[in-house]
């Protein structure tokens, strides 16, 4: 799967998101932003975008997956 179709998939799946998706070697970095991450400890918050894509690890679909799940203040504050 290419990182544009998962981004997609992703972007679905939290709509009220900004999603972006980077592969490399087979490696994926998931980078979700948004509101809904507010008040959420760090586990919670990759619980969310990792219930989107267990299905596609699950059918072996993809693997190697890095989470980085954020606020709109934490993403700006980079």
């Amino acid at each position: 799967m290419d990182a544009k179709t998962l981004e997609g998939l992703v972007a679905e799946g939290l709509p009220e998101c900004d999603v972006v998706v980077t592969e490399q070697g087979g490696h994926y970095t998931i980078q979700v932003v948004g509101t809904l991450f507010e008040g959420l400890r760090p586990v919670k918050r990759q619980q969310l975008v990792y219930a989107v894509v267990a299905d596609l690890i699950a059918a072996g679909t993809i693997h190697a997956v890095n989470i980085r799940a954020k606020t709109p203040a934490e993403a700006g504050a980079e």
